[in-house]
């Protein structure tokens, strides 16, 4: 029996080494899974040789999710047993992890669990909204129901981050284009010029001689030059996953004068949309409020959504604490203390989301109109200069040439 070496990683992020003797690297897959660790490597020893096995753990994504729940919630309202739904769908499953969740899933719900209790145990697929989301269905016997209202919510916040993506992705494939024209003129046509210019005796204009001098220091420091843009990158990275770097991280996002506008409100619709969600399927204030806290996306509005929480554990209402923070616009504060007074505050959380995120499309719409002419404006100074500074010693060739 051969001996497997393998790496894996727990849903909190620590790293597992091991050995194992098993018949195959099959059983090992499924013994590791059932510990829900994500095999990272197995290295196979024991038939005379060494092999080394990467395996992809390839992430579950949203819309695979949402195909899920709505075949789910349409077997389940057909009467279909959750365990006979859940045997069906698993089958034809093309995405490795979700079919292997899903048929433990199975076992475990066969064996006596529930089926909040069965997903609970696989974080890395099941969000713990999303397991609260199925936790109420079951309580309340509507569960096809609330699978109905998981998958949209799914569908409108996968929609909403697709958005965003789109809406960053322009302005930084210009930005990033037009670094690299600057730097192509200034390692490969200033140098042509210099050697032009070394023909002339006497003293070049100022600005050529800085422009020459700054592309003499990135070709000769090119390689050193990409290696600390290297180094800063990951060093920047390493900081950002820590917690005290991913809050300033966040704080910096807000705070950027074009796109932190448009990142406030993507956290509104989210804070929003999610809540609304879980209010609907009868989830308690206090828990959704902290599952909110987690999905949130950004480590300020957490801080803000925890400190709602403790107020409102304490008696107070939900619109009270959010208004003392700047960053929770007053509009949205104002409905869902009115929400909050009527009794209707999972129908004013749902148009607070419908608003804010007609607002990201009409903010990601203008952001491509309102950053392409700053980076071409921008580029077009840069490569003005450079033209001016070349085209300096043209006019000046006679002042030299006559001093000689």
């Amino acid at each position: 029996m051969p001996t497997f070496h393998y790496t894996a990683r727990s849903p909190e992020g620590r790293v597992y080494r091991g050995a194992i003797d098993v018949d195959s690297k099959r059983a090992l897959l499924e013994r590791l899974w059932e510990q829900d660790l994500v095999v990272l490597s197995v290295d196979v020893r024991g038939d005379g040789h060494q092999r080394r096995f990467a395996v992809a753990t390839p992430p579950v994504k949203a819309r695979e999710l949402v195909v899920f729940s709505r075949q789910l919630a349409t077997m389940v309202s057909s009467g279909i047993p959750i365990v006979g739904a859940l045997d069906v769908l698993a089958k034809p499953m093309k995405h490795r992890v979700l079919r292997e969740v899903v048929c433990r899933s199975r076992d475990e719900v066969e064996a006596g669990a529930s089926l909040s209790e069965a997903m609970s145990r696989h974080p890395r697929v099941f969000s713990e909204l999303f397991v609260n989301m199925v936790g109420a269905g079951e309580s309340s016997g509507q569960l096809d129901d609330i699978l109905d209202r998981l998958a949209s919510y799914l569908e409108k916040s996968e929609a909403l981050l697709r958005k965003v993506r789109s809406s960053l992705m322009y302005p930084a494939v210009v930005s990033c284009l037009a670094a690299g024209v600057t730097t192509f003129l200034m390692i490969v046509v200033v140098p042509k010029f210099k050697d032009i210019f070394n023909a002339l005796s006497g003293q070049l204009p100022l600005p050529t001689r800085l422009l020459i001098g700054f592309s003499e220091f990135l070709s000769k420091y090119l390689a050193v030059e990409v290696g600390l843009l290297f180094l800063g990158f990951l060093a920047l990275r390493a900081y950002i996953r820590t917690d005290r770097g991913r809050l300033w991280f966040d704080r910096m996002k807000l705070r950027l004068p074009v796109f932190g506008e448009l990142f406030q409100k993507v956290a509104v619709a989210r804070f929003a949309r999610t809540l609304a969600t879980l209010n609907r399927a009868g989830i308690a204030i206090l828990t959704s409020l902290e599952i909110v806290a987690k999905t949130i996306g950004n480590r300020v509005m957490e801080r803000m959504i925890l400190e709602a929480r403790a107020s409102v554990k304490e008696g107070k209402l939900l619109s009270e604490p959010l208004a003392k923070h700047e960053l929770f616009p007053a509009m949205a504060v104002h409905m869902i203390g009115v929400g909050e007074t009527t009794g209707k505050l999972d129908e004013m959380l749902g148009k607070i989301a419908d608003f804010y995120e007609s607002e990201v499309d009409t903010a990601a719409a203008g952001l491509t109109t309102l950053v392409e002419p700053i980076v071409i404006s921008v580029l077009g100074v840069i490569v003005g200069a450079i033209a001016v500074a070349l085209l300096l010693p043209v006019f000046t060739i006679p002042t030299i040439v006559g001093a000689h």
